[in-house]
């Protein structure tokens, strides 16, 4: 099959499998009696808390965002989430084990006020301890910051604090539907270094609209010049429910880079980052030396994740489910004191052990004898056929003790991964 160059509108990047769109409200049972069964097993335990505001929605964003809600529906929403929160306290899945890790994403979890988030985490407090988890990640927008609400998240535990600055470019940033301009970021990267976290990464977006190799290049030094920890690269796509596919899908040409031409401009940005001493650290990211991403490896892994918030998404002794995706859905729900879930899906052993594969080769390499350990397959020999594609292709290296992806390969990985679907799932479409 002939690959695909022009950007045209469709899911692209895969988190999970089997795909969302086989997921069912039938199965919310199923995901309702793990919750409420002890845990069986050591899977780590990892916690996800959903704040969906943003001061406006991006033209390419395709998570569940509210940019219309006033003061008192957000604390609605707040309170809501701290009885979810409750809630799942209670769950026995719990047990007694602590959080290896906890992820604050959205929308926009820096929108909410210091006074807000402060609140908010003595309420969930009262319910769950996160002081043993190794790390704990903020999502943050530049211009939602002041120098106070910095210090608010270093005291409220955040180890990780990711910045989705996207680009530098001022006219890129606004015809993309950015909320921050880059006087912003600059106003606040000496507040996020001076407060000491143990991880910053940086989120760039390859190929947003109007982006030029001069613009992308200028983006990466800049990046290069504030020296975060970590630096995470998008290549810009278009799912089905964003601003710039409605545009597509009525007819409009697809004003997004082509894939040659994000690709050439990410593999350039990599070469950058390794000869100024990061390591690759997957597909899309370069980390200093040492550097880890506790909340990534653990679900690659095939850990338990608890999901809070609208529309979030988890994962329970083997069964994922996802939240009620409506505001009053969901907040009626948890003021009736019912988890909200939505829609679930038991998987099969051998879909566990697709998704861990799929995911784990992100990374740029698999272990084979993981596999055999973990599941009891040979997955050389299960997949014989599609390896050996990959490899006549020029994006997989099979060595004797690991299958790596070739520079090729890191570029295009989510291209490479639906031959490994099931037959059933290859085709269906993805959300």
């Amino acid at each position: 099959m002939a690959e695909a160059t022009k950007t045209d509108v469709g899911s692209y990047f895969i988190s999970n499998y089997p795909p969302f769109s086989q997921w069912s409200k039938e199965a919310v049972e199923e995901a309702l009696a793990a919750l409420a069964a002890p845990p069986q097993g050591d899977a780590p335990l990892g916690l996800y808390l959903h704040l969906p505001f943003c001061r406006k929605r991006c033209k390419f964003c395709y998570f569940k965002v509210f940019t219309d809600k006033n003061g008192s529906e957000v604390e609605r929403y707040l309170a809501a989430l701290s009885k979810e929160i409750e809630l799942v306290s209670r769950q026995p899945l719990m047990g007694d084990r602590p959080f290896r890790f906890v992820y604050f994403g959205g929308g926009t979890p820096s929108f909410l006020s210091s006074r807000q988030l402060t609140r908010l985490v003595d309420r969930l407090r009262e319910n769950i301890d996160w002081s043993r988890a190794e790390e704990v990640t903020f999502e943050c927008e530049p211009g939602t910051l002041s120098e106070a609400k910095v210090g608010t998240l270093r005291e409220i535990g955040v180890t990780r604090l990711s910045l989705g600055v996207e680009h530098f470019d001022d006219a890129i940033l606004r015809d993309n539907g950015r909320a921050h301009e880059s006087m912003e970021i600059d106003r606040a990267w000496p507040w996020i270094t001076a407060a000491g976290f143990d991880n910053v990464n940086v989120d760039l977006i390859a190929g947003m609209m109007g982006d030029t190799t001069e613009k992308w290049r200028a983006a990466v030094e800049r990046t290069l010049a504030l020296d975060p920890d970590s630096v995470t690269i998008y290549q810009m796509e278009l799912p089905y429910n964003t601003v710039i596919s409605q545009g597509v899908l009525a007819g409009e040409e697809s004003p997004i880079a082509s894939w040659e031409q994000k690709r050439e401009w990410v593999s350039w940005a990599f070469d950058r980052f390794l000869e100024s001493g990061y390591e690759q650290s997957s597909a899309y990211t370069v980390v200093k030396p040492g550097g880890v991403f506790s909340y990534r490896d653990n679900l690659w892994r095939g850990s338990d994740l608890l999901a809070t918030g609208i529309a979030s998404f988890g994962h329970a002794a083997g069964v994922h489910y996802q939240n009620l995706p409506e505001w009053e859905s969901y907040l009626s729900s948890l003021e009736a004191g019912t988890l909200p879930v939505g829609r679930a899906l038991r998987i099969t052993p051998h879909q566990a052990l697709v998704r861990e594969m799929i995911l784990q080769l992100k990374k740029g390499w698999l272990d084979p004898s993981y596999f055999q350990s973990k599941f009891g397959v040979d997955i050389r020999t299960q997949w014989q056929a599609e390896w050996a594609e990959h490899e006549a292709n020029g994006y997989v290296l099979q060595r004797e003790d690991r299958i790596e992806l070739t520079r090729a390969g890191l570029l295009r990985i989510d291209s490479l991964l639906p031959v490994f679907f099931e037959e059933e799932h290859r085709g269906v479409r993805y959300t």
